[in-house]
């Protein structure tokens, strides 16, 4: 009985040699491993930043470092005009431009055939080469031949002015032609969220009897409120360095008039040989455009730009 209970003890379970793998330290070999791999994949990218972004932007504010520059610019009578014809080009080009692209996405999304085969045709300027859209602009207005004087007086008997020979008529096509070429963008926009609004509420508020304009007013506009905000910021950046639009329809005239900053800019550097002057009256529009991109910047952190 005793040589029974006193036996040899069970062996303890081993367990398999592949389940005992000697575990990698975690020193400081392993920390300097990563941090090189780390610069490794970082290094291509900083130095495209470094060479393309960092580079030019400072040699710039370098150049227009100046503040002779901005005394300068301040007594030349057409930088004066120019600035106000920028303020005019975005503020009516863009508030003009987003409010028709978000009526306009509300008629494209009708489920009729021709308002489909519509929309295509609307499409058409988007995605045409800016400089060869604007340089069509520009002839079609242009003499007797031009097609807009052509119809004019074809259909109505009317004998077009000479556009581009007055201010305000050469500026107002400026402004139609930045609206043409891009509202078709702003307006695909705009149906994208329109087909992302939750469709209960719109038939809730259908049931409730809201329909047409008191629908737009008090139900789709508040959800679209957030991302309407954030598009026309960010038009009014675009817009602001918009330089195709006033050089190829008007290019300026008459005698400079209806310039904006950046074809201003382009004829100090390039015309008068004074790069410096001209990145000047570039980077006097930052008053307006840091604001603007910070406040655009803070919807983004906010809350989110979305329905």
């Amino acid at each position: 009985m005793t040589d029974l209970v006193s036996g040899p003890p069970a062996a303890a379970a081993v367990p398999p040699a592949s389940a005992e793998r000697p575990r990698r330290p975690l020193g400081r070999g392993t920390y300097r491993e990563d941090r090189l791999w780390t610069a490794a994949f970082i290094m291509p990218y900083a130095a495209v930043f470094l060479v393309f972004t960092a580079c030019p932007i400072g040699y710039g504010l370098w150049m227009a470092g100046r503040p002779a520059l901005y005394a300068q610019l301040a007594d030349d009578p057409i930088y004066l005009t120019t600035l106000f014809n920028t303020l005019l080009f975005v503020g009516v080009g863009v508030n003009l431009k987003m409010f028709l692209a978000l009526l306009l996405s509300g008629f494209f999304l009708r489920p009729r055939w021709w308002i489909k085969a519509l929309l295509v045709i609307y499409l058409v300027p988007w995605p045409l080469a800016a400089v060869q859209a604007f340089i069509s602009v520009h002839w079609i207005l242009i003499g007797d031949m031009g097609l807009v004087n052509r119809l004019l007086e074809e259909l109505f008997g009317i004998e077009a002015p000479i556009w581009f020979n007055y201010r305000w008529t050469a500026l107002a096509w400026n402004i139609a032609a930045h609206i043409w070429k891009w509202m078709p963008f702003w307006t695909v926009i705009f149906i994208a969220a329109r087909l992302a609004l939750p469709r209960d509420v719109n038939d809730a508020a259908a049931i409730d009897g809201a329909t047409g304009v008191r629908r737009f007013v008090h139900v789709t506009f508040p959800m679209l409120a957030n991302l309407y905000l954030v598009c026309t910021l960010l038009s009014t950046l675009w817009t602001i360095g918009d330089f195709n639009t006033v050089y190829f329809v008007s290019g300026g005239a008459p005698v400079m008039s209806t310039d904006v900053l950046a074809t201003l800019a382009f004829r100090y550097t390039f015309d008068s040989f004074n790069p410096a002057l001209g990145i000047a009256a570039v980077l006097s529009a930052l008053p307006v455009m840091i604001p603007v991109g910070l406040v655009m910047i803070r919807r983004f952190q906010t809350r989110e730009v979305g329905l």
